[in-house]
């Protein structure tokens, strides 16, 4: 650390300030202390300071009064919190009300080192205007109001929930405060927790020593040892099991965490970010999500909106997402017909961004290389007739067909009966065999018209396309989504037609 850098210590016990202090001179920086809140705001006025750490209780005031008072008058000073054992009330409060951080009594070197290098890091950066946010694409009040908040989460070490439905750019919200932070030097470590077994989540957390349970060969460190001086991206963190919940608690608030298999806690310097599109409020109410550790988590929200609030984006996003993924392809990017950038604009995105991602690179691979249509763009929705075939199945009252196009009783088929076993539904049924999955059951309904429709016309492509009020393409890649394409290789001899 150079001599530059200057630190304003505030603390009614004589032996924590000369502790810090001692500590702060040893690691090159200069120390200046103070006894209670009057002092110490007297201090800021008069000298330039580059951190500040206070304790929580004062004789003449609370520390959350010096925090607010720093951020009103000298913004970019980072303020950190010294709190007493245990008082995770009060540490939250102070990183609400602005503080960078806080460390708890008695006061651990281990931890105090990373949190005085990070903080001066961040000091470094106080003017350094505007984060790097390349990849957030935008320009509504809702993503402008995101901005903001991730250039104010990135001065920060609180911990951030982020809500948002699936597809909304969670995890990039996540990637852009820790790229925009004093620890983007170190690593971001991304989990799902959903993903990771019941049985193992502890050994994955935490990490284990070497014959903790069968199969443990080697000592081997857990997610929270990889984030070591960096953030750790809680994804999903509404699949935690209750078990796990207590025990991912006590590490955010003691900042220490024992290995499966060991003995001693180990402190370890990270932040946590976590989030879910599940709603956490109404866990709590029904018991499947602690509310102490909600708290915990949810010290900062951040909303990412989706798609539907936010229209305008649309075009930008659209054009943005499609050079990437030429760019990706090593092809040129072909335009969007006028009906194309209409389909996009009215189409409503569930799935949010990624849902028009995975739509543009359908798109991409069919379309002509030159031109985008609206045709090419929504070959992943049920051609009309199959709509009507689902329609008959739900007992639903469907167009007319015309007298040309085939009738097809809908059939159910399972794992366990071949196509040619398959019995159709009862005339008037709404009911699905209990093994039967929807998706399951609307995909085969679509499969077998699709070959009725195919075995009607000799299994010419060309005509079958046509009976079923779609185009070539379109039947194309449903044959080859459905998994169709190959058994009727040798019965098709068909080619595709000039465009």
């Amino acid at each position: 650390m150079a001599n530059s850098y200057r630190c304003l210590v505030v603390d009614d016990e004589t032996d924590i300030r000369e502790l810090v202090v001692l500590t702060l001179e040893r690691m090159g920086i200069q120390a200046e202390s103070a006894s209670n809140v009057t002092d110490a705001k007297h201090m800021l006025d008069s000298f330039s300071y580059d951190l500040c750490l206070t304790d929580m209780r004062l004789p003449d005031g609370l520390g959350l009064e010096l925090v607010q008072h720093i951020n009103a008058q000298f913004p970019g000073l980072p303020v950190a919190v010294i709190t007493a054992y245990g008082s995770a009330e009060n540490a939250v409060s102070a990183l609400k009300a602005g503080a960078f951080d806080y460390i708890t009594k008695p006061i651990s070197l281990k931890q105090l080192r990373p949190l005085v290098e990070s903080a001066l890091k961040l000091s470094s950066q106080k003017e350094v205007s505007g984060i790097n946010t390349v990849d957030l694409i935008g320009t509504s009040p809702a993503m402008s109001h995101v901005r903001n908040m991730i250039a104010k989460l990135a001065r920060s070490q609180a911990p951030v929930y982020i809500s948002g439905e699936s597809g909304s750019g969670k995890e990039l919200a996540a990637r852009l405060i820790h790229q925009n932070s004093s620890r983007r030097d170190q690593a971001f470590i991304a989990v799902n927790c959903g993903a990771i077994p019941e049985t193992l989540m502890e050994s994955e957390f935490f990490g284990y020593k070497k014959g903790a349970f069968t199969g443990a060969i080697q000592d081997t460190q857990g997610l929270f040892q990889a984030a070591n001086g960096g953030t750790l991206f809680l994804d999903e963190v509404a699949d935690l099991p209750l078990a796990m919940q207590v025990k991912l608690l006590r590490a955010i608030q003691e900042k220490k965490v024992r290995v499966v298999g060991g003995t001693a806690e180990e402190a370890v310097d990270v932040r946590i970010i976590s989030a879910t599109h599940k709603n956490l409020n109404a866990m709590m109410e029904k018991g499947e999500f602690r509310q102490d550790l909600y708290y915990r988590l949810n010290v900062i929200p951040l909303k990412m909106p989706s798609l539907r609030e936010r229209p305008e984006d649309v075009p930008e996003l659209t054009e943005r997402l499609l050079g990437k993924l030429c760019q990706g392809q090593g092809i040129s990017m072909p335009e969007l017909a006028p009906d194309a950038k209409i389909h996009i604009q009215q189409r409503p995105f569930h799935g949010n961004v990624r849902e028009l991602e995975n739509m543009l690179e359908r798109a991409l691979a069919l379309c002509d290389g030159i031109t985008i249509t609206a045709e090419d763009l929504s070959v992943d929705e049920l051609p009309a007739t199959v709509s009507d075939q689902l329609a008959v199945a739900w007992h639903i009252p469907a167009r007319e067909a015309p007298a040309s196009e085939p009738v097809v009783t809908p059939t159910v088929l399972t794992s366990h009966t071949s196509a040619a076993a398959a019995t159709p539904l009862a005339a008037g049924s709404t009911m699905l065999p209990m093994d039967v999955s929807l998706s399951d059951y609307l995909e085969d309904i679509e499969k077998r018209t699709i070959l009725q429709a195919l075995e009607k016309t000799n299994h010419n492509k060309t005509a079958a396309a046509k009976l079923l009020g779609i185009s070539f393409r379109t039947l194309r890649y449903r044959l080859s989504k459905l998994g169709l394409s190959k058994e009727q290789e040798q019965d098709m001899d068909d080619i595709e037609p000039e465009e």
